[in-house]
């Protein structure tokens, strides 16, 4: 069964740090284009990052330019959301997707995850 599971979520303070990781199961992420999205109570789904087939990223929400950075290890079949300095308005959802030979990330990507919670509060 072909499943991508997102971890690392939970309750952190403002300006404090948070790494998400998004594993895949029953396939290999090389070749993928891996995107991360996220979804605030009450707003629409939003592009955070992707990072494409070719190792290329880019960031699709200016509000977190400079604090957040994607990347993979291949080796561990594991995409890395790493976010630094979270802000109250980083609180929602935050889900992975995967699409085979993926230039960009889009809504209609092939794979999902459930989401992780992501709660910036103090």
């Amino acid at each position: 069964q072909l499943q991508l599971v997102e971890s690392g979520g939970g309750l952190v303070q403002p300006g404090g740090s948070l790494r998400l990781s998004c594993a895949a199961s029953g396939f290999t992420l090389g070749g993928y284009a891996i995107g991360w999205f996220r979804q605030a109570p009450g707003k629409e789904r939003e592009g955070v990052l992707c990072i494409s087939s070719s190792g290329g990223s880019t960031n699709y929400a200016d509000s977190v330019k400079g604090r957040f950075t994607i990347s993979r290890d291949n080796a561990k079949n594991t995409v890395y959301l790493q976010m630094n300095s979270l802000k109250p308005e980083d609180t929602a959802v935050y889900y992975c997707a995967a699409e085979l030979y993926g230039s960009s990330c889009h809504y209609g990507m092939d794979y999902w995850g459930k989401g992780t919670l992501v709660t910036v509060s103090s």
